[in-house]
């Protein structure tokens, strides 16, 4: 038996810090959202687990496939089954750049999931799969389901949201990148950037009553440090602005995405950048957990 699944990124329309809380992460509210840009993830039976990662490789030399969420959801799924047996060969077809915020190797980790459990034949039900997501990364959780959603906690209390209607969007990656970039980005963030999760809230309801997303709704914490941590990111978002467009954050970053396609001399300026480019669009959460058998 062999699947296909995509692996989708994801942006946040909403992104707020509440404050730190004991356990020493950050109490958040945000609302998360597919789009098409995706990894394809191709799941056959082995008697082993074993990854294969094809494209763009993590941009960092100590990467080796064992540290892979990839590999490391396929690993927590085998312990929960307690079958030590249990083989497969993942073949991750990488397109999402790691490390911009853009969820990546999370929606990997969450298609392997989601498609082990089938190929396995578990039958986890959908409690089970979000607590072993929820031990691999806060975002995992969301991208069992993908689509629209809101979510608390540390990120990994999800509930899902009617799908927006399909959107246009350009996605702008630029070439600073940090492992460990997450961290870092909250370990900046400051008391007098905390809000109350209200904006997150309001927008739910907004949604919910069919309200259009525009530029003035799209909120991110992260924003307020970005010059500190990622300046060439910060200095490429102020630049657009200048020139009329207006750029927001992906997650915690430095991926910018655009509501309304941005005029030529915008493209022009992040391509001298040496952004990569993406046109793509939002994803229902049908679309973003489409599997097939091969």
């Amino acid at each position: 038996m062999k699947l296909r699944l995509i692996a989708a990124a994801k942006i946040n329309w909403t992104l707020e810090a509440l404050g730190r809380r004991d356990d020493g992460y950050h109490e958040i509210r945000t609302i998360f959202q597919t789009i098409a840009v995706h990894d394809t993830i191709v799941l056959s039976s082995a008697d082993a687990l074993e990854l294969r990662l094809t494209g763009a490789p993590p941009p960092w030399h100590d990467w080796s496939p064992k540290d892979d969420l990839a590999y490391r959801a396929a690993q927590a799924l085998r312990d929960e089954a307690g079958d030590p047996s249990l083989g497969a060969r993942i073949e991750v077809e990488k397109v999402v750049p790691a490390a911009a915020g853009l969820g990546g190797g999370s929606s990997d980790a969450a298609a392997v999931l989601r498609g082990l459990n089938r190929l396995w034949r578990l039958d986890f039900d959908a409690t089970r799969l979000v607590h072993i997501a929820a031990s691999l990364g806060s975002d995992v959780p969301f991208f069992l389901t993908g689509g629209t959603a809101v979510a608390g906690g540390r990120g990994d209390e999800v509930a899902g949201l009617s799908d927006v209607p399909t959107m246009a969007l350009l996605i702008a990656v630029p070439r600073d990148r940090l492992s460990q970039k997450t961290a870092l980005m909250y370990g900046r963030l400051r008391p007098e950037h905390y809000t109350s999760g209200a904006g997150t809230e309001r927008l739910v309801e907004e949604l919910k009553s069919g309200t259009v997303l525009s530029d003035e709704v799209v909120f991110n914490v992260f924003s307020a440090v970005l010059f500190e941590s990622m300046p060439l990111a910060a200095v490429l978002a102020d630049q657009c602005a200048e020139l009329g467009a207006c750029p927001h954050l992906a997650g915690s970053g430095p991926a910018l995405f655009f509501l309304s396609p941005p005029r030529e001399d915008v493209k022009e300026r992040l391509l001298r950048a040496g952004a990569e480019l993406f046109y793509t669009t939002t994803l229902t959460a049908a679309e973003s957990t489409a599997w097939e058998e091969l």
